[in-house]
């Protein structure tokens, strides 16, 4: 993966955080979302303060609104599936009308929806002001194994290849009058899957091999490479030491 190479989540822009250091704003998202998974649901105001900190994030790393929202939507049907915990939830029972929801129930439907949300807008976040290679150069420097940083690359490329891959397909079919309606004219988009899985894995041998060709040895080289200062790491963690500062708080107090 070349080191020019830009996702379709990166926002291109000049702000502090495009320019921190890959290894803190890593590490600064893993403290964040460890706060936010740790904290009871029933403690609301914590949730509150962790928007904030996540809306500052947005702010300072000029994401708009727009682009934060249109992301987030990809998390969406999880979140909806946490509505169905009220109904089936057991204890105290609330009453809205003809409807009898699980008071319980209700708290965790909101903790697993608060929590999918920050965690999903922590990413954004890092994604949006750090490009894959970068990404990849902050796990390194976070000692995550060689091995497991070359598989999260190689997935997300191949991934965006094969999404590319299944549009040219998806273009060509619909050039050629086929226009899937109904359940029955599903056969051609299974063969289009088919095909385009074993396109995928004959480039993955291809490319494998030539790499080994070139010298691979199992560690992808890492261009660019920055060290934090302690200057950076303070900055990078103020914000999600906060967070962990609330999370304790939540849970004493809970």
């Amino acid at each position: 993966m070349g080191a020019g190479h830009a996702h379709a989540l990166y926002v291109h822009e000049h702000s502090p955080l495009h320019h921190a250091v890959p290894a803190a704003k890593v590490a600064a998202v893993l403290l964040f979302v460890a706060a936010v998974a740790v904290t009871p649901p029933r403690q609301a105001w914590a949730f509150g303060v962790y928007a904030v900190i996540l809306a500052i994030a947005l702010a300072v790393g000029r994401i708009t609104p727009k682009f934060f929202f249109l992301r987030l939507a990809g998390i969406l049907p999880f979140v909806l599936l946490a509505l169905i915990v009220p109904f089936v939830g057991s204890g105290e029972r609330v009453d809205l009308g003809w409807v009898s929801l699980s008071r319980e129930g209700l708290w965790a439907a909101f903790g697993i929806a608060a929590k999918a949300v920050l965690g999903a807008g922590a990413a954004i976040v890092l994604v949006g002001t750090t490009e894959v290679p970068a990404v990849l150069r902050g796990l390194r420097d976070l000692k995550v194994p060689a091995v497991l940083v070359a598989i999260a690359g190689f997935m997300v490329r191949y991934l965006e290849l094969i999404a590319e891959e299944l549009g040219r397909m998806r273009q060509a079919m619909t050039a050629r009058g086929y226009e899937p309606r109904w359940l029955w004219q599903a056969r051609p988009i299974a063969q289009a899957a088919g095909v385009t899985f074993v396109r995928a894995y004959e480039r993955g041998e291809r490319v494998h091999g030539a790499m080994l060709a070139r010298g691979y040895d199992g560690e992808m080289p890492m261009l660019g490479h920055r060290s934090p200062t302690p200057a950076q790491w303070a900055a990078a963690l103020a914000a999600p030491a906060l967070a962990a500062a609330v999370a304790v708080i939540a849970m004493v107090t809970a």
